[in-house]
């Protein structure tokens, strides 16, 4: 038996700290960088992407290397006839460009290994914001942030950097171009304007058509992942012809609005390729007319086309991946607003023993699109140890204050206190360990029971062992074909609703909590199994722990110390249960 501990990574993100006058000193580098996460991870990249911007210099200055080698070949080789000129030039020319390659490959690198420690600052923070924006009311795409990360660190790492540091050198090739004819150097100036415009244009084009894209994109997945969850119920009664044909109405939109974007955005690339080469030929010719009229040389006019292709590279390449550009730019928006929305928790948050006993304070629970609160103003007082059972009609708000207990309902007012201290002000971290949670819709992992038990973390073998046995599963786990290392499949597809609801148990109780709340928790039980819940919860109670569990039978009831009834959100009642026995009724038949 196995019980694999849960790797995360140990970089963090560190949170600026400091007085309020501090935190309102204004400056740059503070609206620039320490206004959002993702710009306070970026500024700790500040030295790398200057030394890319140095190698990116001296990439730059030796692109001029064939432009002065066509020169000194036009204008000295050719005219003198000297070999020995021509094999230095060309020795020189081969050195300069393995200069250029070894600059070109250290900055490369540089933005590798930076799009590394990128990921391993931010892979935890958003890891912990995307299962945290799953608990809010509303709900995202659980793999959208993740995907973002990784579209914006690819970005961060390919060649639209490079058109950024590379496109002030284009100061630099025209200035050259300038000394050569001022011609020549106004029509570079007018043809990188041309360019620059169409990269303003190319983002009103398909920006608005990228985003649509995305959104349909989004909710077709959405969609069909939502359905494949329930498959069996779907395949039982002949639904998948009805769905498909919803699914393939925002499938259509999806490829339409696709279609669309991808037309423009072939269209806007083709026609920067017309207008790069129709500059080229139109700069060449320039260059001859000039070289006619004896103003440059025949050297000058096959550089000065040189120059004018790398004056307008970066600008050409800007255009190319402008798309991807809106994309990740959207990508940082999308990360940013999560990461703000959900911050990671403070280091300073309560940590320690929890004895278990709970407060409600004016608990109001809601939810949005409903007119009415859940929950309505809750007061209540449970001591450590005791065990609570719950009761009442459905949507009288159980499950919802099952979750408030835990402190996982996101839209609450008031208070839920656990030792005297809002549930809030816990780590979590802390916190789990004493809390147990059974849900009404039991939630396992692919990987092993043991695994699940443990709740994927180095739980000694022996609390496993132990766990399972006082839910009554032990002997059913060694009969399985691994015993307790045996997959449970995606969800526990693998099991039946009793197994699942038995090993949901069993997780809830491992080790030694000190809160455990229990929904519906013999909801697929047979006899045997509501045996052994009845006394994992006297057991429970031995230990200290407190324990609220949402039932409707009446003999569950019966290892309950008090009863709460809600009704309409509210209580109606909480009052002891006193179990006595009657002539007409089984011996631990509960009456309150």
């Amino acid at each position: 038996m196995s019980a694999t501990p849960a790797h995360t990574p140990s970089t963090t993100v560190a949170r600026p700290t400091g007085s309020p006058a501090a935190a309102s000193t204004p400056g740059p580098r503070r609206s620039l960088f320490e206004r959002s996460e993702l710009g306070r991870v970026l500024w700790t990249f500040r030295r790398e992407f200057a030394w890319v911007c140095v190698f990116s210099m001296f990439v730059n200055l030796l692109q001029l290397t064939p432009t002065l080698y066509m020169l000194q070949v036009f204008d000295r080789v050719m005219l003198s006839g000297n070999t020995l000129t021509l094999l230095a030039l060309t020795g020189l020319m081969v050195f300069f460009y393995l200069v250029q390659g070894f600059a070109e490959w250290v900055r490369s690198r540089l933005l590798v290994r930076s799009g590394g420690r990128f990921d391993e600052a931010l892979n935890r923070p958003v890891f912990s914001a995307t299962y945290l924006a799953q608990l809010s009311a509303t709900r995202r795409n659980s793999q959208q942030p993740l995907t973002d990360l990784n579209f914006l660190r690819t970005f961060l790492t390919g060649n639209g950097v490079f058109a950024v540091v590379d496109t002030p050198w284009t100061v630099v090739y025209i200035a050259a171009l300038f000394l050569m004819h001022p011609w020549l150097g106004w029509a570079s100036i007018v043809f990188s304007v041309v360019q620059g415009a169409m990269a303003l244009g190319a983002h009103r084009y398909t920006s608005r058509r990228l985003k649509a894209t995305q959104e349909l994109a989004l909710e077709s997945g959405q969609y069909l992942q939502a359905k494949l969850r329930n498959a069996e119920t779907v395949e039982a009664m002949g639904m998948q012809g009805n769905l498909r044909y919803q699914w393939l109405a925002l499938h259509d939109k999806q490829m339409a609005s696709h279609a669309q974007a991808q037309e423009a955005t072939r269209r806007i690339q083709a026609l920067a390729k017309w207008v790069q080469y129709t500059q080229q030929g139109m700069m060449l010719a320039l260059g001859a007319l000039l070289a006619i009229d004896g103003k440059i040389s025949a050297g000058a006019m096959v550089a000065s086309n040189a120059l004018m292709g790398n004056a307008l590279r970066p600008i050409g390449i800007i255009v190319q991946i402008w798309s991807q550009f809106v994309e990740a730019r959207q990508a940082f928006g999308r990360l940013d607003t999560l990461l703000q929305s959900q911050p990671a928790p403070d280091a300073a948050l309560r940590s320690g023993t929890v004895h278990g006993q709970v407060s409600l304070r004016g608990l109001v629970a809601t939810a949005p699109g409903r007119a009415s609160p859940i929950l309505q103003g809750l007061d209540a007082d449970f001591k450590a140890g005791e065990v609570v059972a719950i009761m009442g009609p459905s949507g009288a708000g159980k499950s919802t204050l099952a979750r408030c207990l835990l402190g996982i309902w996101p839209d609450t007012e008031g208070q839920v206190l656990i030792d005297g201290h809002p549930v809030q002000s816990w780590s979590r971290e802390a916190l789990g360990p004493y809390l147990g949670y059974l849900p009404q819709d039991i939630e396992l992992f692919d990987g092993t029971i043991a695994e699940n038990i443990a709740r994927f973390s180095a739980a000694d073998p022996e609390q496993i062992i132990e766990a399972a046995t006082r839910t009554g599963i032990h002997d059913m786990i060694l009969r399985l074909p691994k015993g307790y290392d045996t997959p449970i499949g995606e969800a526990g597809s693998l099991l039946s609703g009793g197994q699942r609801q038995r090993i949901g148990l069993a997780r809830a109780i491992v080790g030694a909590p000190t809160i455990v709340v229990l929904d519906e928790p013999n909801a697929n039980l047979d006899d045997a199994g509501e045996a052994a819940l009845a006394r994992t919860v006297r057991e429970l109670k031995t230990r200290g722990a407190t324990v609220f569990m949402i039932v409707h039978q009446q003999h569950l009831i019966a290892v309950a110390d008090r009863l709460l009834v809600l009704d309409a959100g509210r209580i109606d009642k909480l009052l002891p249960v006193v179990v006595r026995p009657a002539p007409t009724a089984q011996p631990g038949t509960p009456n309150t």
